[in-house]
């Protein structure tokens, strides 16, 4: 069975990062941007992130600029903004492709795996939200408009 483990992705520092560092963890893994109406959604996932990693848990932003151009920056800027305005300190990586011919392969498994509203596969906006269980597996999809406090009991029943 394919997990999210068995992916990698490019840190936003370059670095090839095996997914599976962060097995027996539950993830929240989304598609940030820095210029969206949904940006300030920042704020709360840091929040999970710092109420739950101690337990096991971790955010993982993967910045993506195919919604309205709405990620233009590299990945220094990125790193930047995300720092200074929101104190990000869950893992951010490169810039990647959710949707298309260019899409992440971890973002057609996730995809495929937990389909959207009417069993749509594309996501639709910034911000569209998976959460994976300890054993790499997604459990649920949520719509961008879903704000990340409205997920804490999703997480602590993920966490167990």
């Amino acid at each position: 069975m394919t997990t999210v483990f068995d992916f990698s992705a490019t840190t936003l520092a370059g670095q090839d990062k095996p997914l599976s560092d962060f097995r027996g963890q539950a993830l929240l893994i989304v598609n940030v941007a820095s210029r969206c109406g949904f940006t300030p959604q920042y704020e709360g996932l840091e929040e999970l992130q710092e109420a739950y990693e101690q337990r096991g848990f971790a955010v993982l932003g993967f910045p993506c600029n195919q919604f309205g151009h709405q990620e233009p920056g590299d990945e220094a800027e990125i790193e930047r903004f995300c720092t200074l305005n929101y104190d990000v300190t869950y893992p951010l990586f490169a810039k990647i492709e959710v949707n298309g011919a260019g899409t992440h392969p971890l973002y057609a498994f996730l995809k495929t795996a937990r389909r959207g509203l009417f069993g749509t596969v594309s996501i639709k906006w910034n911000f569209t939200k998976f959460l994976v269980g300890r054993d790499g597996a997604p459990i649920v999809r949520y719509a961008p408009s879903v704000e990340p406090e409205a997920l804490a009991p999703a997480i602590e029943k993920a966490l167990g």
